[in-house]
């Protein structure tokens, strides 16, 4: 069950775990939530219905879980109660905070969608960490700032450049697509200039220009650990019957699976600032 199909990482997931099933003798049927959390609700309901050994679930806030009649295993974040296996975002933030920090950034943008996320929440968490003490960071959230601009609004990047942000640090990889054009689009170098990052590796990060600094989750690992908890589960139950029934979120003897810090050319040193990347920006040019 997923939060939103027409988001680009979430088929990824689905086709880990496909993949992790049938290797393991079990097809999937796969439910999409469009981003809504009743629809989520209901899409559980709907498979329970339907008489689903078990399922995995990538849940949005709010979803109620704990009420499946059936062995659920949770793919979240490690912070997530309940959560059975997740990418470990905090270190993952961590490791992407110090590659920032390496590079001598010390005003950082922090861009996430919501609040309420876990994932993101734990990202922000492990970036300030990176950064380590004296970096000036502040955060800012997409879903408030689309509340009062309307959607695809502006991120108001230009005027932070411009006050002494030399990173944008974004919690994952659409984000900073969005960021690289309104950049981009404002005639604003990137790295030279400001440094943007994202999470998730996905597809289209390696080709766009520049290629993008990301951390990549190893969505295989992780489905292959939720579905054999969940196996493991369903097995257990069958051979002992009643008694041996679980309802809800299955544990995993691994619950955390390390991410990978790729770095591309859309992060650089810090330092040059903004007037001075247009010049050599338009130096280049000329020449």
């Amino acid at each position: 069950v997923l939060p939103d199909i027409a988001n680009p990482l979430f088929p990824q997931i689905a086709q880990a775990i496909e993949h992790a099933a049938a290797s393991a003798g079990y097809g999937v049927l796969i439910a999409d939530s469009r981003g809504e959390t009743a629809m989520q609700t209901e899409a559980i309901g709907r498979l329970i219905e339907r008489g689903v050994d078990g399922m995995v679930v990538v849940p949005r806030r709010g979803t109620r879980i704990v009420e499946a009649s059936c062995p659920v295993a949770v793919i979240d974040s490690p912070s997530t109660p309940g959560n059975t296996v997740a990418a470990d975002h905090w270190e993952g933030g961590r490791q992407m905070g110090g590659h920032l920090r390496e590079l001598g950034h010390r005003n950082v943008l922090l861009i996430g969608h919501s609040p309420a996320s876990n994932v993101q929440n734990d990202r922000i968490g492990g970036l300030k960490s990176g950064l380590g003490r004296g970096a000036v960071t502040e955060t800012l959230w997409i879903e408030k700032l689309e509340a009062a601009g309307g959607a695809g609004c502006p991120l108001g990047l230009v005027e932070k450049v411009r006050s002494g942000v030399t990173a944008v640090a974004t919690l994952s990889d659409l984000i900073a697509l969005r960021a690289l054009t309104e950049l981009q689009g404002a005639g604003i170098a990137v790295p030279q200039a400001v440094s943007v990052s994202g999470f998730d590796d996905l597809i289209w990060s390696s080709v766009v220009t520049p290629g993008l600094t990301t951390m990549r989750m190893d969505m295989e690992t992780v489905a292959e650990i939720a579905v054999a908890a969940l196996v493991d589960t369903i097995e257990a139950e069958r051979r002992g019957g009643e008694e041996q029934k679980i309802l809800g979120p299955v544990s995993a003897a691994v619950p955390k699976v390390p991410m990978e810090l790729v770095i591309r050319h859309s992060t650089g040193v810090a330092g040059m600032g903004l007037s001075q990347a247009r010049n050599r920006t338009e130096g280049e040019l000329a020449s």
